[in-house]
């Protein structure tokens, strides 16, 4: 029986999370029809509220963090898989109710697993991951409401994370003019190199003002929620869309009815953790034809699973720009 190594994330008496690595078999695994030797996971916001313990993301203790894996199936029930399929899953709950990718395997059910797409990677599926595919939904949900590249400007907040990144490379790509909204303006640089016509601090959005503000953005991709949407959505302009995917700035939305029953705005909800597999698998699809691969090499660095825990607290304290793939064989 196999052997392998998986961070665990653990629950004491008095309510703390606790994270170590552990030598696991495959018995130890939980129930599922296909088993996988996980070569990749990737970093996201919600894998950093996890192993530090500064959100409850875990709802069952032990768990195997991890929202995000990619590698080789080893066995399958499923008619759908075979030994040696590369495969990719995100979302479905993995590391909050069920195990997840900070592991060297991992045991899944068939309906969650993506193939991996054509001309596509591994290491690159990782370097998209949650982040990236929550990024196409985002886009593709912008484009499915009408907003087109001839338009206004269209506006990413939260730029420099991981979503943001990836959706201003998106975006850009397919042609629109992008202004990318971040705290952090000391990476304009780097946000001009991923295709941003203009930089703005996000600072600017947050800002109290009035019901409806001047008519600024065709279109908007906001990953941090709170009162940065709100001003979003103040200054969309008539017929606009926003897509909602991140809470990182506040869950709440103090906003009127206004920019929705007079210019018609539409607020467009992402979720990438249930989203449909028909859907699923056509993001992917479009994200192996749309990110080219020296773009996303350029945002993105590659860690061992031993480094993980160090990198979360980081993520978590605005040390980190772009995207972090997890190598689990190191």
């Amino acid at each position: 029986m196999a052997g392998f190594t998986a961070l665990v994330l653990d629950k004491t008496a008095d309510g703390s999370i606790t994270a170590a690595f552990r030598d696991l078999t495959d018995a130890d695994l939980p129930a599922g029809d296909v088993l996988v030797s996980v070569h990749y996971s990737s970093l996201n916001y919600k894998d950093g509220l996890n192993v530090t313990g500064t959100g409850k993301i875990a709802r069952s203790f032990p768990m195997v963090p991890g929202i995000d894996l990619a590698g080789e199936v080893v066995e399958s029930q499923s008619p759908r898989f075979r030994p040696g399929d590369q495969v990719l899953l995100t979302g479905y709950g993995i590391g909050e109710r069920h195990w997840g990718g900070f592991a060297q395997r991992a045991r899944v059910a068939a309906d969650w697993l993506v193939p991996l797409p054509a001309g596509m990677s591994l290491v690159h599926s990782m370097a998209m991951g949650t982040a990236g595919f929550t990024a196409m939904l985002a886009v593709m949900a912008i484009e499915q409401a009408g907003v087109v590249p001839a338009g206004r400007e269209e506006l990413v907040s939260g730029a420099t994370g991981g979503v943001g990144s990836i959706a201003v490379a998106l975006l850009a790509h397919r042609g629109y003019r992008v202004v990318a909204a971040s705290g952090r303006t000391e990476q304009s640089a780097y946000l001009r190199a991923l295709g941003a016509a203009d930089v703005i601090d996000r600072n600017v959005l947050a800002a109290p003002g009035r019901p409806l503000e001047s008519e600024c953005w065709g279109g908007a991709i906001d990953t941090v929620g709170g009162d940065t949407l709100a001003g979003i959505l103040r200054s969309t302009s008539a017929g606009g869309a926003v897509a909602a995917c991140g809470n990182a700035g506040g869950h709440t939305l103090n906003t009127t009815v206004f920019p929705f029953i007079l210019r018609g705005v539409q607020l467009i909800g992402i979720d990438s953790v249930m989203c449909p597999m028909e859907r699923r698998i056509a993001a992917w699809a479009r994200l192996a034809g749309d990110l080219r691969p020296d773009v996303l090499e350029s945002i993105t660095q590659v860690i061992g699973l031993s480094e993980a825990p160090q990198a979360c607290a980081d993520l978590l304290a605005g040390h980190v720009r772009g995207r972090i793939v997890i190598d689990a064989g190191r």
